[in-house]
């Protein structure tokens, strides 16, 4: 298949690191197309993922990642990761794919018209999976998945406590966790108690009226929220439970929540509960797993909201401040 790829395309371009990204990402610029190196392939964007992640790098915190990230601004001008799209070029070596398969996965600079992606980096998509659920998939989506499956070993009737529930993350776990027969319960606000509830939580913690040991103890506690405790979050365990930390943004903006991770470690070594910190990064593994929960329904509803390209720091912005729903996606 011939598919001509233009030599210029839209981009949404970052100059500086900034706490108030919608000025900073209004713009969509016209840049240079990018060619595709050794083992990469580049791919026509159809929907780009909204995540903590991207928003870690265009605030350009923690303060320590601007070592790998640019110190002074983003080394990669054009913001972006999770990606659907259709592939138009490969480089040298790639044999896995072609132009005009259908993929989705992680890129670079994947808020624009066009975006590189390693080939590793992608899985096939179905013809039944829209680019706006399969664009939301692998930042999210792997986190929850690796966090509920490769940390807390969640099996059929544990009972599972998501803090955090309504987000991203949040409404993967809970959909992923009820998915293998765990009974949910979510911590969100209960404005948006109906959506965790749609997704198979079977009972929610009001986060402003309850503590999180509200309903008793859990087999499993993910905490998304990163704010909570550790005495707290213990007695929503079992003495066996395991907790799982992800992420976390309570420890400043040097280190976030990474001091609290290694923490909860060392005190469950002592008290006999697994608890774990974890940071994630999507395989094909995983997004494979994803596409399959998708295809047999149970990752419905998660996607809220779709955004242009010159809305990206305003998506960026309300993910931070917790006025999204679900996940959020942009659409070139």
């Amino acid at each position: 298949m011939t598919t001509t790829v233009p030599t210029r395309m839209s981009a949404v371009v970052q100059h500086r690191y900034g706490d108030d990204l919608a000025p900073l990402l209004q713009h969509v610029d016209d840049v240079a197309t990018p060619s595709p190196g050794p083992g990469q392939v580049l791919v026509r964007v159809d929907a780009a993922g909204v995540d903590r992640g991207t928003w870690h790098l265009a605030t350009g915190k923690p303060y320590l990642a601007r070592l790998a990230f640019g110190v002074r601004r983003p080394r990669l001008a054009v913001p972006g990761h999770d990606l659907a799209g259709t592939v138009v070029g490969v480089g040298e070596g790639v044999t896995a794919w072609r132009p005009g398969d259908a993929v989705l996965g992680t890129g670079r600079g994947t808020y624009a018209e066009l975006a590189l992606a390693d080939a590793d980096a992608v899985v096939a998509r179905p013809a039944g999976l829209p680019a706006a659920e399969a664009a939301a998939m692998p930042d999210s989506g792997s986190t929850a998945w690796q966090a509920l499956h490769q940390h807390a070993r969640v099996a059929t009737g544990d009972r599972v406590l998501v803090i955090g529930a309504s987000g991203g993350v949040g409404s993967y776990a809970v959909a992923l966790a009820a998915a293998v027969g765990a009974e949910v319960t979510a911590v969100c606000s209960a404005a948006k108690a109906d959506h965790v509830r749609r997704l198979g939580a079977t009972d929610v913690i009001d986060r402003h009226a309850e503590e999180v040991d509200a309903r008793g103890r859990h087999d499993v506690v993910l905490d998304l929220a990163g704010n909570r405790p550790l005495g707290v979050l213990r007695r929503a365990l079992t003495p066996r439970g395991r907790l799982v930390i992800v992420g976390g943004e309570d420890a400043g903006p040097m280190l976030f929540g990474l001091p609290r991770q290694g923490w909860a470690a060392a005190v469950g070594r002592v008290t006999g509960q697994p608890m774990r910190g974890m940071l994630s990064r999507p395989s094909q593994e995983t997004l494979t797993a994803l596409v399959a929960a998708h295809a047999a329904g149970r990752l419905d509803g998660v996607v809220t909201r779709h955004h242009p390209l010159a809305q990206a720091g305003e998506a960026l912005d309300d993910l931070a401040a917790g006025r999204i729903t679900g996940k959020a996606v942009l659409l070139p």
